[in-house]
């Protein structure tokens, strides 16, 4: 079966819009005296036919010339002779209608063609000029609100694009710089402790698997992410030995709530290397992950006294900008001397 062609919405408002002018003025006759129908449904057809030809000729001239790209200023300059001419045309081309349908469904119609137009021309011409005036005023008010969505959606495309390209960017800097750290752990023990060498390469083969798998996801899962921070807290346990201790609190609700890659590693990485990396003996790295109203709040606390090197790093910069450019300013991100003895990473964001 042949399916109809589709009407555009162009042409739909057309239709409908200069149906409904043509039945106002089939209104006024029906009120009238001596309405006929047959009179009645050829004046209905005839204006509807001079309204669409004079409009849909325009339009094809204004997209010819560009007009519909103008800015308002310019374009009103060239609209005002329009609205003349167009009712003009629409005045000869009514009064011509007029005068023929008159003439040949009129019994005793004598009335010669030039007197007509004497009587009608400057009502028929008012009316025209108005009636143009509505079509040309909601043509070119559809075509800016069109372009204003239109501009809208690009500068929001270019800017999602800026924002995803500045957002690879930032994970291809934290990839490298973490694997750098990591294989200087391992280096360490190569001599030490060979037997954990092989533990520590198996490991850090699993966290280069898991990036490079999930580097294109954006976003991963809060259970994902403390996997990966488990194996990484195990290198370096491998490293540190018994001076590494560590707490892990975790909500289970909100172990599927997605969360950037690297977050909390980062934040335990930065505890290990300006907390517990300058400790004597043993200290507690403690990382605490709880919902608090709409957020999910990370807190990740080491022993150590808040130095201006463990609020400046690239993995701490890294992450701050990866924040703003996910969360735009929704996100809060501070690290803070919590008690005389210990230091407090804070991370807050929106859950989804």
């Amino acid at each position: 079966m042949k399916l109809l062609p589709k009407i555009s919405l162009y042409w739909k408002c057309q239709l409908l819009g200069w149906s409904a002018a043509a039945l106002y003025w089939g209104l006024q006759g029906f009120l009238g005296s001596g309405f006929s129908w047959t009179l009645a449904i050829l004046h209905f057809l005839a204006d509807l036919s001079i309204y669409i030809g004079l409009s849909h000729l325009y339009r094809n001239v204004s997209i010819q010339w560009g007009w519909h790209q103008l800015a308002i200023r310019p374009l009103v300059g060239r609209l005002l002779p329009v609205v003349v001419l167009l009712g003009a045309a629409f005045m000869w081309l009514t009064v011509s209608k007029n005068y023929l349908l008159r003439y040949w469904f009129e019994p005793g119609f004598s009335m010669r063609y030039t007197e007509q137009l004497s009587a009608q021309w400057l009502v028929v011409m008012a009316t025209g000029m108005r009636l143009m005036s509505i079509w040309l005023l909601a043509y070119y008010g559809y075509h800016f609100a069109l372009r204003e969505i239109n501009a809208v959606k690009e500068s929001s495309r270019l800017g999602m694009m800026a924002k995803d390209a500045a957002f690879n960017n930032l994970t291809a800097q934290l990839n490298p710089h973490f694997f750098f750290n990591a294989l200087n752990s391992i280096k360490a023990l190569v001599v030490e402790n060979p037997q954990a060498t092989r533990r520590a390469i198996d490991l850090l083969s699993d966290l280069l698997r898991r990036s490079l798998y999930r580097k294109e996801a954006g976003l991963i899962s809060l259970q994902e992410e403390m996997d990966m921070v488990k194996d990484y807290l195990e290198l370096e346990q491998i490293r540190l030995e018994k001076r590494l201790q560590t707490s892990l609190t975790i909500a289970e609700a909100l172990l599927s709530q997605p969360l950037l890659p690297f977050s909390i590693q980062v934040l335990a990485e930065n505890a290990i290397k300006h907390g517990i990396a300058h400790c004597k003996e043993s200290g507690m790295l403690s990382i605490r992950v709880v919902q608090d109203g709409n957020s999910m709040r990370v807190e990740v606390q080491n022993p150590g006294k808040l130095q201006q090197a463990a609020t400046h790093g690239l993995g701490i910069k890294n992450l701050q900008e990866r924040l703003q450019l996910q969360y735009d300013g929704n996100a809060s991100f501070r690290i803070t001397q919590h008690t005389a003895d210990t230091v407090l990473a804070t991370l807050k964001i929106p859950l989804a």
